[in-house]
């Protein structure tokens, strides 16, 4: 049975790691099901030059960021999890405070209270101690903090592949096995 994925795209800067994001669940089968803020349409715009239109291929259904009938509103529909890709630290505040003004923050909200895996890919430096009180919120609440920090231990040609890299934790975090993706080997024995 093919996994069904949230993903919310927020205003934050990375618009890459969510396009990456997508092209890895397509490639996995994955259902995702998105939500795309008003300042996050206006980055990806922005970052990527494309749309919301161009995303479509990658993704099952759109979901109104204004309609709180959509099937993630309650915990009784079957998502697998969710990524808030990028994340912005007034997204971060919502969800860590359980305010839902917008289907973003109400996705997250019933993600964590049915103790699914909720992604956050915040994006901000630096990092006030609003930012860093509202992440310990978040934790504590069972979110995972995912900050896009990028490896570079497997040698990115391009921002594509350094995108692609990440946007594999934050699938292998909601439970995808990637055999592909760049992980640390370790450092050999020989010397």
């Amino acid at each position: 049975m093919k996994k069904k994925i949230i993903l919310g795209i927020t205003g934050a800067t990375g618009s890459l790691y969510a396009l990456e994001f997508l092209k890895l669940m397509a490639a996995t089968g994955a259902e995702v099901h998105g939500i795309i803020s008003e300042a996050g349409e206006q980055v990806v715009r922005l970052e990527l030059g494309i749309g919301k239109a161009e995303l479509s291929p990658y993704v099952a259904q759109w979901h109104d960021i204004k309609n709180f009938a959509a099937p993630m509103s309650s915990g009784s529909s079957r998502f697998d999890g969710m990524a808030v890709l990028p994340c912005t630290m007034g997204t971060l505040a919502a969800i860590a405070n359980g305010l839902t003004r917008n289907l973003i923050h109400r996705a997250a909200d019933v993600t964590l209270k049915e103790r699914r895996p909720l992604i956050l890919a915040v994006r901000e430096t630096p990092l006030s101690r609003v930012h860093l009180t509202n992440m310990l919120k978040a934790d504590e609440a069972g979110a995972i903090i995912c900050p896009p920090m990028p490896a570079f231990y497997h040698h990115p040609e391009n921002l594509e592949a350094m995108a692609r890299a990440f946007a594999g934790r934050v699938a292998s975090v909601l439970g995808f096995d990637l055999p592909d993706l760049p992980r640390w080997g370790g450092e050999s024995a020989e010397g």
